[in-house]
């Protein structure tokens, strides 16, 4: 007998065991354990089951409901997805942008976000995750010319102001690394995760040197260090004369050769600032290199003002395993306003831009130009 049948039957028989005397029960187990084959008290502990009120779940009722759980779905989606410490630093600067999209929360609903701790969004966002889920070539190849007149540094624990930039490129090449081809080009802020990209084409040396003067230019701090992996685009003579021949010399420094840790926060930017935007395919239209960096303009403006980074503050081996901490997590905007390194003019100014931007305009923006690009990618 199939297991549908059994299950018929048991409910066929059920109310008869319950209605039956002692004799009658007997004969009804065992008429029920020769047809489906059950053991004797299996079989009877079948039959005793009766519909019973759902048990409430155990421990104290959740503070949390569905109405926090949408606010947060949205953000949550909106921000690229970011961990629940970084979701949990981010939320105040958000919460005022969606009520002007989706109109006023309920003061609870409100007062609940406001208080809530990174535990408690892991657990709220489990459903969410659920439901919507949670490499390519290296192209980087070694300039050996000025490889021993470029110092080598391997941390910036000494960093405590802007100004030093680690610097990386990325292919969009797709399978292949033959013929011309657009490269991105990311420049991160070690103090305060400040990222910006731009796009060039085949990373030429004077090309990349002068998409470094366009980033330079719309930083709101000075560039006092720049630390590079190895790649030829960086270590050559047009990029040392720009750094050497100013009023103020930028300090030029390189990692060791295969120690991706060297260069560690613009690194971990490869995704989440370029293939989350562009992917893996490949880009050998040299028309779109306006278009695309239109698009890092506008992701440089969403990731510097309204996501939240974490900042690694210690690094101790115990034993055989090292125990990390990190500081408070901010978005790279809260991080300058917060140092006395930055002139007031300049904080001003980018106080005057936070306050013109909203980050749900900025992410349909994105969304926009971002499908527009990928219409040509291959």
């Amino acid at each position: 007998m199939v297991q549908q049948s059994k299950r018929e039957y048991l409910e066929a028989i059920r109310w008869r065991y319950r209605k039956a005397g002692r004799r009658g029960k007997r004969r009804i187990l065992d008429e029920f354990c020769a047809v489906c084959g059950h053991h004797r008290k299996h079989a009877i502990r079948l039959l005793r089951v009766t519909e019973r009120p759902a048990r409430r779940k155990p421990g104290r009722p959740s503070t949390y409901g569905e109405a926090e759980r949408e606010v947060l779905e949205v953000i949550w989606l909106s921000a690229n997805r970011p961990c629940s410490k970084r979701m949990h630093a981010i939320i105040p600067v958000w919460l005022p942008h969606y009520e002007r999209e989706y109109g006023r929360l309920p003061g609870a609903v409100r007062d609940k976000l406001g208080g809530i701790s990174s535990r408690s969004l892991d657990r709220l966002l489990v459903p969410v995750r659920k439901k919507h889920g949670n490499r390519g070539k290296c192209g980087t190849r070694p300039g050996t010319l000025l490889k021993y007149q470029i110092p080598i540094k391997t941390e910036h624990a000494d960093v405590h102001k802007p100004g030093v930039m680690e610097a990386d490129t990325v292919a969009h090449c797709g399978t292949s690394l033959d013929g011309n081809f657009v490269w991105s080009l990311t420049l991160t802020d070690v103090f305060s995760g400040w990222t910006e990209n731009r796009a060039v084409w085949n990373k030429g040396y004077e090309g990349v040197k002068n998409a470094i003067a366009a980033i330079e230019q719309e930083l709101p701090f000075g560039l006092t260090g720049f630390h590079s992996d190895n790649g030829g685009e960086f270590l050559n003579h047009h990029l040392v004369r720009f750094f050497a021949e100013r009023h103020l010399a930028v300090d030029f420094t390189r990692s060791r050769p295969y120690h991706k840790n060297d260069t560690a926060r613009v690194e971990q930017k490869n995704y989440t600032h370029v293939r989350l935007l562009l992917g893996y395919g490949r880009i050998e239209d040299e028309r779109q290199i306006s278009p695309i960096n239109e698009l890092y303009r506008a992701w440089g403006l969403f990731n510097n003002f309204f996501s939240a980074t974490l900042k690694l503050t210690s690094k101790t081996k115990i034993g055989s395993r090292y125990v990390k901490t990190y500081d408070t997590p901010q978005t790279p905007h809260q991080r300058l306003m917060s140092s006395p390194d930055v002139n007031e003019g300049m904080k001003t100014f980018l106080t005057e831009v936070f306050c013109n931007l909203n980050p749900f305009a900025l992410k349909r923006h994105i969304d926009y130009q971002q499908s527009q690009i990928l219409k040509t990618v291959r």
